[in-house]
């Protein structure tokens, strides 16, 4: 909850011996609009979460400055006018003003042309660094003078004075900004985040046993799955719990926040959670912990109510039908998806079980001329279970199914899948299949790097996401140590990781239906960067601002997981707006500063490949409540490549 009583009081003193006394002026418990704010209470009444929640522990009202009546100021009640549009045509056209047309129109206009009636803004208080901020859009075009015209409006009009600051939301608006007179104040996005103790990651509520575990102990430890556990730092992969708050910071596209949102449990970040008394105070206890994008809360249940909660909550059972073995022909990407299908979505449905899930995607993309993919092959599931059947794997895996002390155990269930993944290492292979990967790689990609990559049928799919959860591994014919026995040994075992086989047995997914193709295509060894991206403002559940969210970094340093003290680059992309502005969340710290990772140029061909993905596969996912793809790419010698594209889990909650 916003307590913003706690941190002024009502008379609004700005810290000015010369400011007036403001008092209270909004006398309607719940009125339209207020030309001023008296008071910390005025402001309540008008104010709501922002539809941007990239910042946590903000509420705003939106602020309307008409340009064609006086400058009058108007602060809209914004629980009631989400947008900007709705306030103006219903309190501000007709009636001896100018009429306000329809939607399209207005934004058309008012947040891009130089002759705009409207300056249109949000006024914002921030909890946690206890600043109040006034911002425009990011794609908003407003000069400088405008800026200040409407600053100074709500600087006169308001209890809040000279404590108002100006919040830049995005590159283009930071450079007007410097324009700006020295008495307007200029707070950054990374001063606000410099502020920020609380980071939503996955939005639910949980019940479960909290633990604390350092993220080291991770791995020798395997947390019980009805678990709630406080982690000193990001790991890079955890088992099945059901909720996680770390002390550091995440990237929302780490692979434990995917994991999270593919489950469906609460994530979150809270610095001082792994030293904090209240928290220490709570371990070994039955808790309910509740993630929302502005607050949190975790709260002592009983064991009886946790209980009761596992039953109603447990997770609906997915069903992954058997693989298909019907195919044995090497495949290249392009071939996989026939151009012409009229139903993209049964076309990859009939696919997933002969491909699985990332190479059918690879494959799907590879037909759209639009969208930058590396050329690339497929190995179909047939020879996974060629390889399983010759070497008795199979057999093995039903009896350890039988066994009542592997299936009770984790620990015990840990160490027998990791002697099955070793003896899977190290068992021979079917020689005319090695001669056929063999023949292919010389004919088509001699002498090069090639990249062995995971494509389970339990992978990469719209009911299961599987990020991370089984391993990719790279051949290379001029070095006698990267054999393709061995990669393909390697990406082959790791289907049975534990790590996966818990992910699926959380889901009461049949291992025994799990089959594991691969896409093949070459390596990126001395990329210039690499990233992730999701087509879709992860931080707007409302889908009214509509924009890329995109986390890249220089060479092929890691995006999900970077090492202790290294950033990267976190910028929102609003492709679709005018100017296709760009905002800046974080900045690597392996570029000067000042500097980023992709120049203007590249952010400009990334958007357009994502925004043709998002298009792609519409169709397909677009019916989803929150809908945005999962992608991979490179820029390596100055060219963009997609490596990969996946349905988000997006929002829970």
């Amino acid at each position: 909850m916003i307590l913003l009583t706690a941190l002024l009081a009502c008379d609004g003193d700005s810290g000015d011996s010369a400011a007036p006394t403001w008092e209270c002026v909004i006398t309607e418990e719940d009125p339209d609009f207020s030309t001023q704010l008296g008071c910390i209470e005025d402001f309540q009444k008008l104010a709501s979460e922002p539809l941007d929640a990239s910042i946590p522990g903000a509420r705003s009202v939106k602020t309307v400055v008409d340009r064609s009546d006086d400058h009058n100021l108007y602060f809209q009640n914004s629980k009631r006018y989400m947008i900007h549009w709705e306030f103006a045509s219903e309190h501000l056209s007709g009636d001896g003003l100018p009429p306000v047309l329809d939607l399209a129109t207005f934004n058309g206009i008012e947040y891009t042309s130089p002759d705009r009636r409207f300056i249109l803004g949000a006024l914002t208080y921030y909890e946690e660094p206890a600043i109040w901020a006034w911002e425009l859009s990011p794609y908003d075009t407003a000069s400088a003078e405008m800026i200040e015209t409407a600053y100074d409006q709500i600087r006169e009009n308001s209890f809040i004075g000279d404590d108002l600051c100006f919040h830049p939301t995005s590159v283009a608006i930071d450079k007007v900004a410097a324009e700006l007179p020295d008495d307007v104040c200029i707070v950054t996005t990374d001063e606000l985040f410099a502020g920020i103790t609380y980071q939503p990651l996955n939005l639910g509520t949980s019940m479960g046993m909290l633990r604390f575990y350092s993220a080291d102990e991770l791995h020798t430890t395997i947390p019980n799955f009805r678990e709630i556990v406080v982690l000193d730092a990001v790991p890079n992969d955890i088992s099945v719990v059901m909720g996680i708050i770390t002390d550091q910071f995440q990237t929302p596209l780490a692979h434990i926040n995917v994991l999270s949102q593919n489950r469906g449990t609460p994530n979150m970040a809270y610095r001082g959670a792994w030293t904090s008394p209240e928290m220490h105070d709570l371990e070994g206890k039955w808790v309910k912990l509740t993630v929302e994008a502005q607050d949190w809360s975790i709260e002592e249940v009983t064991q009886a109510e946790a209980d009761e909660w596992w039953a109603e909550n447990a997770p609906d059972p997915i069903d992954v039908g058997p693989m298909d073995t019907s195919v044995t022909a090497l495949t290249p990407t392009e071939d996989i998806i026939d151009p012409e299908t009229e139903d993209l979505g049964e076309a990859i449905s009939a696919k997933v079980p002969i491909f699985g899930g990332k190479a059918t995607h690879f494959g799907s993309m590879s037909t759209d001329d639009s969208i930058p993919m590396p050329g690339g092959f497929a190995v179909p599931v047939y020879w996974y279970d060629k390889f399983m059947r010759d070497n008795g794997f199979w057999d093995e895996v039903e009896a350890l199914h039988q066994d009542d002390e592997f299936l009770g155990d984790a620990v015990v269930r840990d160490g027998a899948l990791r002697r099955l993944r070793s003896d899977m290492r190290r068992a021979p292979m079917d020689p005319e299949f090695v001669e056929m990967v063999t023949d292919h790689l010389n004919e088509n990609y001699p002498g090069i790097r090639m990249r062995f990559r995971s494509s389970t049928n339990a992978e990469d799919v719209s009911d299961f996401n599987g990020a991370g959860l089984y391993t990719s591994q790279s051949a290379d014919p001029n070095d006698p140590e990267r054999t393709i026995e061995d990669a393909v040994r390697e990406v082959w075992a790791s289907c049975w990781s534990f790590r996966a086989y818990e992910e699926r047995s959380y889901y009461s997914i049949d291992h025994m239906n799990i089959g594991m193709a691969m896409l093949v295509h070459r390596s990126f060894p001395d990329e210039e960067a690499n990233g992730v991206a999701i087509t879709a403002n992860i931080f707007d559940t409302t889908g009214m601002e509509p924009a890329f969210y995109v986390n890249v970094q220089v060479g092929d340093n890691s995006v999900v997981l970077p090492d202790p003290g290294v950033t990267t680059d976190r910028y929102l992309h609003y492709y679709t707006q005018a100017g296709s502005p760009v905002v800046y969340l974080g900045s690597s710290s392996l570029v000067e500063d000042g500097e980023t990772v992709l120049t203007a140029a590249e952010i400009h061909e990334l958007g357009t490949a994502l925004q043709a993905i998002h298009d792609h596969f519409f169709e397909v996912y677009g019916t989803r409540s929150f809908y945005g793809m999962d992608v991979e790419f490179k820029f390596d010698e100055g060219e963009l490549f997609i490596k990969q594209a996946r349905p988000y889990p997006g929002w829970n909650g």
